[in-house]
């Protein structure tokens, strides 16, 4: 006796699809930028950023500093870090809802399979309770 394989639309199979290199690198960096770890090594390096330029501010105040603007490179580096971090999150997030959407999809498909299936033994009970 054979078992039937029914192949379903969309089955967790869809879920084992091979990620791209950038899909794998954004879902990394979205997990690494959200984490404690990242954060607080952020902090201490801006810092240390900081404190280095506050230290040139001094300097300049004594006529010694090279770069009369410090903080303009902060402020730079920053800017870029937002300008990248932004998209890549953005591109993680997606495939996420993605993914969320098929799961419902596939969770919608399994109810109603299984609605059909507790009507089928509603009938069949009341069938023999008839009799």
């Amino acid at each position: 006796m054979k078992k039937e394989k029914k192949h379903y639309k969309n089955s967790y199979h869809i879920f084992r699809v091979p990620k791209t290199l950038g899909q794998k690198a954004a879902d990394f960096i979205t997990k690494w930028a959200g984490s404690w770890t990242f954060i607080i090594f952020f902090f201490v390096f801006i810092g240390i950023w900081m404190s280095t330029n506050g230290y040139f501010i001094l300097q300049y105040l004594r006529g010694d500093l090279i770069d009369p603007y410090p903080f303009i490179l902060l402020n730079l580096a920053l800017s870029c870090l937002a300008a990248i971090q932004a998209p890549v999150i953005l591109m993680s997030q997606n495939r996420e809802a993605q993914r969320d959407r098929l799961k419902v999809n596939y969770d919608y498909q399994i109810n109603k399979k299984a609605e059909k299936e507790i009507r089928e033994i509603k009938n069949l009970l009341m069938k023999k309770h008839k009799k």
